[in-house]
């Protein structure tokens, strides 16, 4: 039974671990800064810029940004800019109503998304925005322009396009054949979405297997490369802005469970030398 539990147990964490997008497409690991207070801030006036005009993020209220080092003028003269309170919670003007004529429904609440698509003993949710917010593309059969890797079909355009600049992507999938002699062989499709979004496809026949898997691969170009690079280190931020707004205690607690390790392990020293003098005599 126990082997049964283990090896259940196993085979759990090796499917999910690898992947946490819908669509299946590995995620790449977030860079740690949740402890940068420089790029805590500039992810936060990033999302206010372009997350909170269609996002809310109702569990935080702007005054908590002080803990990340902005003062509460800062926060009134730089992220603050139809009338709110330094007090408020960070909502959104768009209305249901509105959201529901425009995007179909109310884009979803941010505050804890970061936690909401964390994968136990898999990727975290951190990995899951910073690949989400860079693997947008160009795509015109769908109905906003654009396409996800992350979150094929997603229904969010998208709005960090400016900054990213321009770039292609190119698809390759395989698919096995069987030929009329019976012999399997390989399908190579692959597939350019160029800047515009429009695609076009080539198909060829090989014998060859694939170099690493049959799984899709996916490769982009950027026709600007400083403005992707400069993007990339935006994304970071942001994805550190989120990860923050998900847990805003996460730093404190970390602090708190070393002292709490520090002084257990103090404690069994203290522990054992004292066991030590009380059984001698005994022994």
């Amino acid at each position: 039974m126990i082997k049964k539990l283990i090896g259940a147990v196993a085979l759990m964490l090796t499917c999910t671990a690898p992947y946490a997008a819908e669509g299946g497409f590995p995620l790449d690991r977030a860079p740690n800064q949740v402890n940068d207070l420089a790029s805590l801030q500039n992810g936060a006036k990033l999302f206010v810029n372009y997350c909170l005009n269609c996002h809310s993020a109702q569990s935080m209220r702007y005054n908590k940004l002080q803990e990340i080092g902005l003062t509460d003028k800062q926060i009134l003269d730089n992220l603050l800019f139809t009338g709110e309170k330094v007090g408020d919670l960070m909502k959104v003007a768009m209305t249901p109503a509105d959201a529901k004529k425009w995007f179909g429904t109310m884009p979803p609440d941010l505050s804890v998304i970061a936690r909401a698509k964390s994968v136990n003993a898999g990727p975290s949710g951190a990995d899951y925005i910073y690949t989400y917010l860079r693997t947008f593309y160009r795509d015109t059969s769908t109905k906003t322009g654009w396409n996800n890797l992350v979150f094929p079909s997603v229904g969010m355009p998208h709005a960090l396009w400016e900054r990213q600049g321009p770039r292609e992507l190119t698809r390759v999938s395989y698919h096995k054949t069987e030929g009329s002699d019976g012999k399997e062989g390989w399908e190579k499709t692959t597939t350019l979405y160029d800047a515009q979004g429009f695609s076009s496809t080539k198909t060829e026949s090989t014998t060859a297997a694939p170099g690493r898997s049959e799984k899709p691969e996916a490769r982009f170009k950027a026709l600007n490369p400083a403005q992707s690079t400069a993007y990339d280190r935006d994304v970071a931020d942001l994805t550190a802005f989120m990860a923050w707004m998900a847990e805003p205690v996460q730093r404190f607690r970390i602090q708190l469970g070393v002292g709490v390790l520090i002084f257990l392990g103090l404690f069994l020293v203290v522990a054992w030398r004292l066991n030590a003098a009380y059984w001698k005599h005994v022994r």
